[in-house]
């Protein structure tokens, strides 16, 4: 894999560092596509919300009614409708106001329930339905899309991202929509009743605007930095705690310690920033806030004593100017939630329209299911390259290939063929193309030039689903999932029966094993296999392979993690597994190949040597020197007891 290593490179860290606008009209219309299909509910919690705000807006109201009509005796110049459908009696009328004050706020109660449940109800299903569609968009993402993007970058979009969005959902939105609907009815209330004490109360407007938009200023940085090192977190906890073994075995934990505490320092700061812009806020509202009520005291007051203003206007005024200040405090509010929820959108729109690069085509052809592979003149870089070297790739001969500098080239030129039912193995040194030829039958990256046939067809003509089906892998580092054995072998073909997966754990030698534990075939299987050992881990993958009856067999360095024991083990399963299939066989340890029926020798990505294991060591090339660095300590020790015995048996 070293190959493909040098190839690698990171995503961005701007990408996670995006700070959106507030609203952006592209993003939001998109984003209500994943409400359409609860738009009952979400129409529902609009109507919900109006009403509520009118019910909030009509509680000091009734309070001016009251004073002013029968605890002051002053009667406004023109009564409203509501003062002509009330009691002359003071007390009676007193008591229907206090009624209709209270059916006010148990009405706000109800409706403030109705608009959090449907909206927390519709929030969990939209994340619901994006994190699947980010999940089913990233299981069908190309293998070089993973190689670019680090996990714990993939595993914030599914997340965190999705969480800004759910909040945006349910206190975002829809919330500003109250909030707005709010102060409109307050200011139509406030200047019908009196429009120059309206217009003070407004007075201190211009100054809470500057104050919020300095707020605004330093929370969006701040934020912006919270996400990044939130990204940043998740990566480095992912790398780490998968690394762990090597983390301890280095005593690496001390450093780890103290890269971990400069990321999650990076959190904290940006956090107590973050925090620092709110406490400022606040309190700068609500003095700001005060002075209106003051001034509406003072200048109120003075008009109730020369009798241009009511008490009941005055203290209604009192009450609506408290109130009027609360949402602007919570749209400011808003306004973070919304631009966090426009950064993740764009974040998430962006993988989600990253399309991938490996497809089935329109119109697929089928294979001869022979088994026969063939390579033909392929050359492949792990490199992306840009449309014009693209063109040059595409027009340029084999000579011109190999002199192009600016492209890593991984396989130059390579050209062979494996017929049915044979055995090949591929030998060569670290980062000499072994396993990107295998991981190119599957294709799984696409070539630059030349042609692969895989049944007599080119890769890229088979539909993908068929083609990979054709195939059963046995990788050098065993991966099992969560769950039970059984599950891990039939990995989701329900097709495999009881007696087959039996079978197939019988025939590679493992099922003495399964059925030595607890539950057999039941046993639970805890993440990544942990419990078992990396022998019997790869024994349970060569069941899976075998379980699906492969066309093809592939085995990816399978026996270099495991024990002599177990490789003898294997060894003699593989006799069987190989039988009337094509397999190919990667392998460091060239006593594993020696039987196989043609060896390619690959070497800084070209094919050098190709033959039979007689034929390549008659040729003292590249695979007579791997033979005798491998095997020069062995026939010396292997020549020691018969010389010593030859010894003994001459002073006899």
């Amino acid at each position: 894999m070293a190959e493909k290593e040098k190839a690698k490179t990171g995503t961005p860290q701007q990408e996670d560092e995006i700070v959106g606008k507030a609203y952006d009209g592209r993003l939001m219309r998109r984003l209500m596509r994943y409400l359409y299909p609860y738009k009952l509910a979400a129409v529902t919690s609009l109507v919900a919300i109006v009403i509520k705000a009118g019910s909030d807006v009509l509680g000091p109201y009734l309070t001016k009614v009251a004073v002013d009509r029968y605890m002051t005796a002053q009667s406004a110049a023109k009564s409203s409708w509501l003062s002509r459908h009330l009691s002359t009696n003071a007390i009676t009328g007193i008591t229907q106001l206090a009624g209709i004050y209270l059916a006010s706020l148990v009405l706000s109660y109800f409706l403030e329930f109705v608009q959090t449940y449907l909206m927390q109800w519709t929030g969990q299903k939209v994340m619901f339905d994006m994190r699947s569609q980010i999940f089913r968009h990233l299981q069908h993402m190309h293998i070089g899309f993973f190689d670019r993007n680090p996990v714990g970058r993939l595993v914030t979009r599914l997340t965190s991202d999705v969480d800004a969005l759910n909040e945006m959902f349910t206190s975002g939105v829809f919330a500003i929509f109250e909030d707005v609907f709010v102060l409109v009815g307050i200011v139509i209330v406030m200047l019908r009743m009196s429009w120059w004490l309206a217009l003070l109360s407004f007075a201190v407007l211009p100054f809470i605007l500057l104050v919020t938009r300095i707020f605004r200023k330093h929370v969006r940085d701040s934020y912006r930095r919270i996400r990044s090192a939130i990204a940043r977190i998740n990566s480095y906890t992912q790398e780490h705690i998968s690394g762990m073994t090597v983390v301890q075995l280095f005593n690496r934990q001390e450093r780890s310690f103290k890269e971990f505490k400069a990321v999650n320092r990076l959190h904290m700061e940006a956090f107590k920033d973050a925090i620092l812009a709110y406490a400022l806020y606040y309190p700068a509202v609500e003095i700001l806030s005060s002075i209106a009520i003051a001034l509406v005291i003072w200048r109120g007051g003075y008009g109730v004593l020369h009798t241009t203003v009511t008490l009941g206007v005055l203290v209604a005024f009192m009450q609506y100017a408290q109130r009027f200040f609360r949402p602007i405090q919570d749209l400011s509010e808003k306004y973070n939630i919304l631009q966090a929820a426009m950064a993740a959108s764009e974040r998430i729109f962006k993988l989600l329209d990253t399309a991938p690069e490996i497809v089935s085509p329109t119109h697929s052809r089928e294979g001869d299911n022979s088994g026969r592979i063939e390579f033909s003149n392929v050359w492949f870089t792990y490199q992306r390259l840009d449309e014009a070297q693209k063109m040059r790739v595409a027009h340029a001969s084999a000579a011109e290939l190999a002199f192009m500098d600016d492209i890593d080239w991984v396989l130059r030129g390579v050209s062979f063929t494996v017929e049915p039912d044979q055995t090949a193995a591929i030998v060569g040194h670290t980062g000499a193309g072994k396993t990107t030829i295998i991981s190119l039958m599957m294709r799984f990256y696409d070539i630059q030039q030349g042609s692969i046939l895989v049944d007599g067809v080119d890769v890229r003509e088979h539909d993908l689903t068929k083609l990979r089906r054709r195939f059963g892998v046995v990788l050098q580092d065993p991966v099992l999932f969560s769950g039970t054995i059984a599950d891990n072998i039939r990995l989701g073909s329900h097709w495999i029966s009881d007696a087959r997966l039996e079978e197939a754990a019988d025939e590679v030698n493992v099922r003495d094993f399964i059925q030595s534990l607890p539950e057999g075939f039941a046993e639970p299987v805890r993440e990544r296999g942990n419990g078992l050992s990396t022998g019997q881990k790869q024994l349970i993958n060569f069941a899976r392979a075998l379980a699906h009856d492969p066309g093809v067999l592939i085995l990816d360095e399978a026996t270099s993690s495991v024990d002599t024991e177990t490789e003898m083990r294997v060894r003699l399963a593989l006799e069987r597994m190989i039988e009337g299939r094509t397999s190919v066989v990667i392998a460091h340890r060239l006593s594993t190949v020696q039987r196989a029926d043609v060896i390619l020798v690959m070497h800084k990505g070209q094919l050098r040597e190709m033959g039979s294991h007689q034929e390549l060591l008659a040729q003292r090339g590249i695979y007579w020197k791997l033979y005798q660095l491998q095997y020069k300590d062995q026939e010396i020790s292997d020549t020691l007891p018969t010389f010593n015995a030859g010894l003994v048996v001459g002073t006899d």
